[in-house]
């Protein structure tokens, strides 16, 4: 499965974006997709990841405002935020969960006033 991330910009602190990674490859509905972000400076974190069946999981910093969803007829998985704060810059990328070290290009979003 292929995996490209899409949708960055530049948001004001308190503001709202969707992130959305489209995928290519036949395998995608059983596949579980991850959302990570690099910070400048910093490694590579896990934001969050979504099963097959839709159930997900958050790391703590973006429980509560962050939402990953998917639609497995559109090979789409999406990243809802809101409550944007200015340490949520980064690049963002989707990929297979676990990842298997394909990252692809990312897309990158800044928050700042």
């Amino acid at each position: 499965v292929q995996l490209q991330a899409s949708g960055g910009g530049s948001v004001h602190p308190g503001g709202y974006l969707t992130l959305s990674c489209a995928a290519s490859g036949s395998s995608f509905s059983h596949s579980v997709v991850a959302w990570y972000r690099q910070a400048p400076g910093k490694q590579r974190a896990l934001v969050a990841y979504i099963i097959s069946a839709g159930t997900p999981t958050y790391a703590e910093s973006v429980k509560g405002r962050f939402t990953i969803s998917r639609d497995n007829a559109k090979n789409s998985v999406y990243l809802q935020m809101s409550s944007l704060k200015p340490e949520d810059t980064a690049v963002y990328y989707c990929t297979t969960f676990p990842p298997t070290g394909s990252w692809g290009q990312g897309t990158e979003f800044t928050v700042s006033s």
